[in-house]
């Protein structure tokens, strides 16, 4: 299992991935403006503003992705933390062998698809799949 720090995340993020066009520099697009101008027909001339609409776009474009997957990180985060709050509590659900179990939260492990938690009696429950959850101190679940 990996440790979790103070905030209750798995080690650092991933580095975002970018494309080219991200990681241009004003210095590298100006380079790439005098080449387009030197190398075009006089009497053809290229848009211009077209190329840079569309340097506009692609930029954009991939704001909004690396936006969309910053966004699933903290999603992902905020998932694992919740389920580490539930650490020590009784909870019933439904485990990976669709059984509904009640059990203590003995730890939290970090999936692909997500938090699971891991009962003292060794069943795992994803949790999606959380029915509810009771302090161990105020008694069992009932069975509905």
């Amino acid at each position: 299992m990996a440790a979790i720090d103070s905030l209750g995340a798995l080690g650092a993020p991933p580095a975002p991935t970018s494309s080219g066009y991200a990681e241009l520099t004003t210095e590298q697009f100006v380079e790439i403006m005098f080449t387009e101008l030197t190398n075009q027909d006089p009497f053809e001339p290229n848009d211009s503003q077209a190329m840079l609409n569309q340097l506009s776009s692609l930029r954009s474009i991939e704001s909004d992705i690396q936006l969309g997957d910053r966004l699933d990180q903290v999603v992902s985060r905020t998932e694992f933390a919740s389920a580490s709050g539930l650490i020590g509590q009784l909870v019933s659900g439904i485990s990976e062998e669709s059984r509904q179990v009640v059990d203590i939260v003995f730890s939290v492990s970090q999936t692909q698809d997500g938090p699971v938690l891991n009962l003292m009696n060794g069943q795992r429950v994803r949790m999606e799949n959380l029915i509810e959850v009771t302090s161990p101190d105020i008694g069992e679940v009932d069975d509905e």
